[in-house]
């Protein structure tokens, strides 16, 4: 679904397990700080309203997006029920913005189905500044909400699972 026809910091609370004794991860990249760390916010407060303890949640920074795969698999080794892997790739005038968007995503994507803790894929790419910081707490809400309530939602899947 297109952002622009969904907010990303709207969903039912109905629908969200809660949080509570649940442990995170979230790994955010340095490139882009005015945006990852709005994300972070948004992330970081969305799990704590929904019942995860401050402490259950770690964060740890990465340079740029592309490090988001190393970071997440290292995270992902820790005492964590899921992952959150915060970035934003803008374009510029090469054609660097498609090899790390595409590098990313496949690395996030893999590390996602090798190892068995969801890894939450909060990567933003956008053509401009401002649709990024429209999608970091902006008109189109908080990607990071979304990630956080993902996140949940995943780890409570993992824990209705046959063994």
């Amino acid at each position: 679904m297109a952002t622009k026809n969904h907010n990303l910091s709207e969903y039912d609370p109905t629908k969200v397990p809660s949080g509570k004794g649940m442990r995170f991860g979230i790994v955010v990249s340095e490139w882009n700080e005015g945006v990852t760390e709005s994300l972070l916010r948004g992330a970081f407060d969305t799990l704590m309203q929904n019942d995860v303890a401050p402490e259950d949640i770690t964060v740890m920074h990465v340079p740029g997006s592309f490090e988001l795969i190393y970071g997440a698999t290292q995270l992902a080794k820790q005492e964590v029920d899921a992952v959150i892997a915060i970035g934003c790739v803008i374009r510029g005038d090469t054609p660097h913005f498609d090899y790390i968007c595409q590098g990313t995503t496949y690395g996030l994507a893999r590390l996602n189905t090798e190892q068995p803790k969801p890894v939450i894929y909060g990567l933003i790419t956008t053509e401009n500044l401002q649709q990024a910081l429209d999608r970091c707490g902006g008109k189109h809400g908080n990607k990071g909400d979304e990630c956080a309530i993902t996140a949940i939602k995943m780890v409570a899947f993992k824990h209705q699972l046959p063994l």
